[in-house]
């Protein structure tokens, strides 16, 4: 590992001899002061130069002006947030409510394309009356009323939250109902007086990782401070918290201890408040509940279960002290992965991916514990988002969409076609634009899937901008080109309409075919992620689509960390990186923020032997002197109280050491999404498209 002279990590470090030596302390760790002076300081002259220049650029006007009537349009589809009580709720944000509305419609009329719609909450007036920067963070709602509901609410964007009791009849909050102040709350209904609650209870009530270490049961009109232990972990556990699961008329209180980010101890609550434990491996994650019986997905093969198996057992003789017997529910084949299951009245609704394309599949138990099934048919290279089902019928809402096919809204019920509630008309013209897929061989030979998104008329090379994650199970897939604020809303239709190429690579670490595409890159095995993101660009480039030093890499939050390893990796095959709310530092990632839950993706950088393999392509460490690095576009948010801001701001300052050029942009606001007003993601979306038109050169270098 080369530094720049006189510069290292605090701590001890292994010279090539074998030696231990002791290291100078880190020069930037003012960084991480979130508000601190200087820091602030360094970060608005950043902001500052980066946007004089970016906003100077040709267009910038017009793209960000046509991004926000995009990302503010009223003619959107209006997701389904829940369907309870015979009512569907929605978040809704336009340009006249950029902070959102919190409402409601009878299904009915949802169902039917007219929804009539009564608001519970505007978001916006509600923070300008409490003077506060409110973005709504979600609600639980007591079943199976669903009047009464806990609303959380961010100051901000970041994932600490103010719990409050709110009455839906009214829409207003409950005068001397349950409150929490503002924590990393986790909280579930125990009955309509009482709670389950996870919260900041004092000193060494939280876990390493910033959550709840205890969990508690608070009743009605009693102080916090009274609240009765329900159970506590470890320290060092990610996090532990009550999870109240609602199967028709009753529900299911589940104990999960997070032991690490893939592995967790599951105990059912007793009536009686025993914790009875689960027979389920600690890794397999726990979907729903139908009929009694909790459907879980595996992520390792267990007793005769093939990894990324749905499964289920009785609770009812779990409780009864019985060995509950253990049903296939669904086995995926080898191209498969298992997305999303939940349930409805009597059904299971499965959402997979199919080498990388969406499906739904319904499934039902006869008596004799079998379980079987048919697909439902949706457009094929598509994303499927199963938004929500229904606890009292067996309605599922999908919504379908592919990178040149705007999203429809199905209503789906069991061995009927799928009705379209509504269908959003093409907000751009793709008659002169095709999407490929393609498969690029990594270098040990593994197969990685990526789409390509170009006009029909493409004649190579041209510019390429390409996105990827590889993390946490989390699969890429594609969706309308103008819908991701994550990957920079409308900057890749942008790119695309340009005459340039759009890339989205499947890369391992995410979920595009299960756990075990997952577990391909995890700890020791992180660099067969990044070797597969170099062996897409590759592809590209034999296949003539663009040329080495015309790619920027993308990725946000992971994605962060993966687009600036390549940036240190192979400066010799990109020319430009979009780094977004990113990991960088990986000595420091496990000590900051909810940095220590994410240990079992990457390892333990205080483990010599795990320090080991992350030193490797740890990027704050691996920014080298005398090296020509594309300029890269660094971008994050004072609030992200996830992802802390220090990484992309050290990650900054390491290059400004050796002189080499960055654009660096914080929002204030927004916690780890980077924004939380439409006009936010709109000017990102317009300075990601001006920093890549003046990264990526239009034509070839000259041989």
């Amino acid at each position: 590992m080369r530094l720049a002279a006189g510069w290292c990590l605090a701590g001890a470090v292994l010279l090539a001899n074998g030696a231990v030596a002791q290291a100078p302390a880190d020069p930037h760790l003012d960084l991480e002061q979130v508000d601190g002076a200087a820091a602030m300081a360094k970060v608005k002259g950043w902001n500052s130069r980066s946007l004089a220049t970016l906003e100077a650029q040709p267009h910038f006007a017009d793209y960000q002006s046509r991004a926000l009537a995009f990302l503010s349009d009223t003619q959107k589809i209006a997701e389904p947030n829940g369907v309870q009580g015979g009512q569907v709720l929605n978040f809704w944000q336009d340009a006249e409510h950029p902070r959102g509305l919190w409402r409601t419609s009878p299904l009915a009329d949802y169902t039917a394309g007219k929804p009539v719609w009564r608001t519970l909450i505007d978001v916006g007036a509600l923070g300008a009356k409490d003077g506060k920067k409110w973005v709504f963070k979600g609600a639980t709602c007591l079943s199976p009323t669903y009047v009464t509901c806990m609303v959380a609410l961010s100051n901000g964007g970041g994932d600490a939250v103010v719990e409050r009791e709110f009455d839906m009849t009214s829409a207003s909050f409950i005068d001397g109902g349950f409150t929490l102040p503002e924590a990393k709350t986790e909280i579930s209904w125990a009955g309509p007086d009482a709670l389950y609650v996870g919260t900041d209870f004092g000193p060494g009530s939280m876990t390493d990782s910033g959550y709840a270490r205890i969990v508690k049961l608070w009743k009605r009109g009693t102080p916090l401070a009274s609240a009765t232990l329900v159970s506590e972990g470890e320290k060092s556990d990610v996090s532990v918290g009550a999870r109240v699961m609602v199967d028709g008329d009753r529900t299911w209180p589940l104990l999960v201890r997070g032991v690490d980010f893939y592995h967790h101890k599951l105990s059912h609550i007793a009536p009686d408040g025993k914790l009875i434990p689960s027979p389920l491996p600690d890794d397999a994650d726990v979907d729903d509940i139908l009929d009694g019986r909790l459907i879980a997905t595996l992520k390792s093969a267990w007793q005769g279960h093939p990894i990324g198996s749905v499964v289920a057992y009785s609770i009812p003789d779990l409780l009864a002290g019985k060995t509950p017997v253990i049903e296939t529910v669904f086995v995926p084949t080898a191209h498969q992965a298992i997305e999303d299951v939940g349930a409805s009245k009597s059904v299971l609704w499965v959402k997979l991916l199919d080498d990388v394309s969406g499906r739904l599949l319904v499934l039902r138990r006869a008596p004799d514990g079998r379980w079987s099934g048919q697909s439902v048919a949706l457009a094929d290279k598509s994303s499927v988002h199963l938004n929500a089902t229904a606890s009292d019928s067996d309605t599922a809402f999908v919504t379908v969409e592919g990178m040149l096919t705007p999203p429809t809204l199905y209503s789906v019920t069991p061995g009927a076609a799928p009705v379209a509630v509504q269908a959003l008309p093409a907000k751009f013209d793709a008659a002169n634009m095709v999407v490929e897929q393609h498969f690029a061989t990594s270098k040990d030979g593994t197969k990685v899937p990526y789409f390509l998104v170009h006009r029909k008329d493409l004649k190579g090379p041209v510019p390429a901008y390409m996105h990827a994650y590889g993390g946490f199970e989390l699969a890429q897939t594609p969706t309308y080109l103008i819908n991701e604020p994550y990957r920079s809303g409308p900057a890749a239709l942008y790119w695309v309409e340009e005459g340039n190429a759009y890339v989205l690579a499947n890369i391992r670490g995410g979920g595009e075919y299960g756990p075990a595409w997952h577990d391909a890159a995890l700890r020791e095995k992180r660099q067969n992620a990044y070797d597969d993101l170099y062996a897409v660009a590759e592809d590209l480039v034999k296949a003539g689509i663009t040329s080495k030093g015309r790619i920027a890499v993308s990725g946000r939050s992971n994605g962060g960390l993966m687009a600036s390893v390549a940036l240190t990796q192979r400066p010799d095959l990109f020319g430009a990186a979009i780094i977004g709310s990113p990991l960088t530092d990986m000595k420091r990632f496990s000590h900051l923020l909810a940095g220590a839950s994410w240990m079992g993706e990457y390892g333990n950088p205080d483990v010599p032997a795990d320090w080991a393999f992350i030193s490797k392509y740890s990027p704050y460490q691996n920014i080298k002197p005398g090296v020509h690095y594309p300029t890269p576009f660094i971008y994050t948010s004072t609030r992200d109280d996830r992802v802390h801001p220090g990484h992309a701001r050290k990650f900054a300052a390491r290059l400004e050491d050796d002189h080499d050029p960055f654009f660096y942009y914080e929002a204030i606001e927004g916690g780890h999404a980077a924004g939380v007003e439409p006009k936010e993601d709109a000017l990102r979306a317009a300075l990601v498209t001006t920093y890549l038109n003046l990264e990526l050169p239009k034509t070839p270098a000259k041989k």
